[in-house]
């Protein structure tokens, strides 16, 4: 391999098979800085490209969004960043911004330097999950429009009042978690599987319904909790079966937010509104509050405000991500995101 290429993690043709090829090192133009990858994790976003083709205009494509490692080279105009600064990223869906590769390059308005208290396995975990959760809660396009914490007052702002989050121990039910403490909330009720209850408490969960409870039991289970009306449901998991639950919960003039496109209807709401998020910071709604919330990331995590996911190191580097989403895919992961080490490729 000669020293201007490297190797990447093809997806061959739509619908078609992962494999691992050569692919030109990019070079950082402005604004960006060249990362050589450390620590790639896995989302449920890259089967679902495999199986639609969506997002994509031209294959073979790389994939992948999360990245942490060090900077080799930056582009024109770039203060922030120098030569061996450890730093994670937001990538793109372009074969030169994607993350199952050895080397890409990353925009600087979504990446941040690792503090010291992480290493790069944990510092991936975050920026997909992350971004999700806070477009979620923040974007008037893209979310439910509150005002977020990292803006003057957003802090405890909505002290008082109760979110429900479907999925919280998902890499984005658990950052919903997580922000929805820094918003202050003071009832943070989410569904999960009780074996992570003690962690979710940590995060800032404040009771934790079975995820297998549904219809009456759900409701009842709920109304236990708190008798106040939910306003804000955030559904990270968004089947069907989730959302409806979501919905039945939400009141009058509320807010569902999901991950997925809606399986419920605005009409079945009687005056509820429901959005579909994407917490993707390169789509045009987008780009101004990411690149607002990614300037205190890096000490949000440092300060312990925000905490990164669990996650589970996949042996032989890119040549392990097919199997990986496989697992994702077919429900087998769970509490955990998924990462691997491209330079591990042999």
């Amino acid at each position: 391999m000669s020293s201007h290429k490297q190797k990447a993690l093809f997806l061959e043709a739509k619908n078609g098979q992962f494999v691992v090829g050569e692919h030109d090192i990019p070079k950082p133009g402005s604004g960006q800085v060249l990362v050589k990858i450390h620590t790639a994790a896995l989302n449920p976003v890259d089967y679902k490209i495999q199986q639609t083709g969506a997002l994509i205009e031209k294959f073979p494509a790389v994939l992948g969004v999360d990245m942490a490692g060090v900077v080799e080279d930056v582009g024109e105009g770039v203060q922030d960043y120098v030569k061996g600064n450890k730093v994670f990223a937001h990538g793109n869906f372009t074969d030169d911004q994607a993350s199952y590769q050895q080397y890409a390059v990353a925009t600087t308005d979504f990446t941040a330097k690792i503090p010291p208290n992480l290493d790069f396995d944990r510092a991936a975990t975050v920026p997909l999950g992350f971004d999700t959760a806070s477009v979620g809660l923040y974007s008037d396009q893209l979310g439910a429009g509150l005002t977020p914490p990292w803006v003057e007052g957003g802090r405890d702002k909505y002290a008082g009042k109760s979110i429900l989050i479907m999925g919280g121990s998902s890499s984005v039910g658990s950052y919903v978690i997580q922000l929805a403490k820094l918003s202050g909330f003071s009832h943070i009720i989410t569904t999960a599987n009780p074996a992570h209850q003690d962690e979710l408490k940590l995060l800032g969960a404040t009771e934790v319904i079975d995820r297998h409870l549904s219809g009456e039991k759900f409701t009842a289970a709920l109304q236990k909790i708190t008798q106040q009306p939910i306003k804000i449901a955030y559904d990270a998991i968004a089947l069907p079966e989730t959302q409806r639950a979501a919905m039945s919960a939400v009141a009058q003039g509320g807010k569902l937010v999901m991950t997925l496109q809606p399986a419920v209807k605005e009409e079945e709401g009687k005056g509820r509104s429901v959005t579909a998020t994407f917490g993707h910071p390169y789509a045009e709604p987008n780009k101004i509050m990411c690149s607002q919330s990614w300037k205190v990331l890096g000490k949000w995590l440092q300060d312990g405000l925000i905490k990164p996911n669990n996650f589970e190191v996949l042996p032989n580097g890119l040549f392990a991500i097919p199997g990986g989403l496989q697992r994702m895919k077919d429900g087998k992961i769970s509490g955990k995101k998924l990462v691997v080490h491209p330079q591990e490729t042999a």
